[in-house]
Parts: C-alpha cells; structure tokens; sequence
C-alpha cells in the first residue's frame, strides 16, 4: 500500500513562490507516475502537472505552464511541484497522486491514479 503526503502548502502573496513536496512511503515511487490536481472552492478538481516515473516527461496544464514546475527525486521518495508567479486563482487544495505505470502518463484520468494525498492548502491573497 502506498500512501502519499503532501506538505508545504500556506499563506502567500502573488507573485510569490511555494514548493510543494509529496513524500511516499510503503512502496518504491519509481514504479509510479505522479500528478499534481487542485480544487478551489466551488470547482471541479484540475490536473496541474504530471510526471513519469523516471522524470523524463512532464505535461503542464495552460494555467500553470511556465510558472509551475514539477519534479521528482526517486532516491527520496518525493514528488514536488514548485510554484511561482502565484496568482489569486491558483488558490486551492492541491493533492498528489500516484498511478503505477513507467509508461509517459499521456492523457490519464484522475479517476485512474491509484493512490491519493490527503491535500495541503495553498491561498493567494494580498
């Protein structure tokens, strides 16, 4: 069983920067791909970015392309997504996930991810 941890997630103005860390345990996270979704309020769950299990490809959503980075270091067990630029509608929970394939995560839906965070907040606001 794997289980997923989100953390890193507060209080930021715009135009500032978090990183988020997703840390696993209970399996090896190089046998898995990685998303990174959020939710605001009132609104459907997003895929942000994912990542391949061995970091070779990574896929952006248009509303975060160029200011939100997504990375992985296997040896640690942890995803991350580094944000910056942050814009008052980047404000909701965001979640890690896991989905077992080595194969590039192309067009994989959220409701295939095997594993979930439990999510950590991030809120924009001057």
């Amino acid at each position: 069983q794997l289980q997923l941890v989100e953390s890193g997630g507060g209080l930021v103005q715009p135009g500032g920067s978090l990183r988020l860390s997703c840390v696993a345990s209970g399996l090896a996270l190089d046998d898995y791909a990685i998303g990174w979704f959020r939710q605001a309020p009132r609104k459907a769950r997003q895929e942000v970015a994912v990542i391949q299990s061995n970091g070779d490809y990574t896929k952006y959503s248009d509303s975060v392309k160029g200011r939100f980075t997504i990375s992985r270091d296997n040896a640690k067990n942890t995803a991350y997504l580094l944000m910056n630029s942050l814009k008052l509608e980047d404000t909701a929970v965001y979640y890690c996930a896991a989905i077992r394939t080595r194969a590039i995560p192309v067009d994989v839906h959220e409701t295939e991810y095997d594993y979930w965070g439990q999510g950590t907040q991030v809120t924009v606001s001057s």
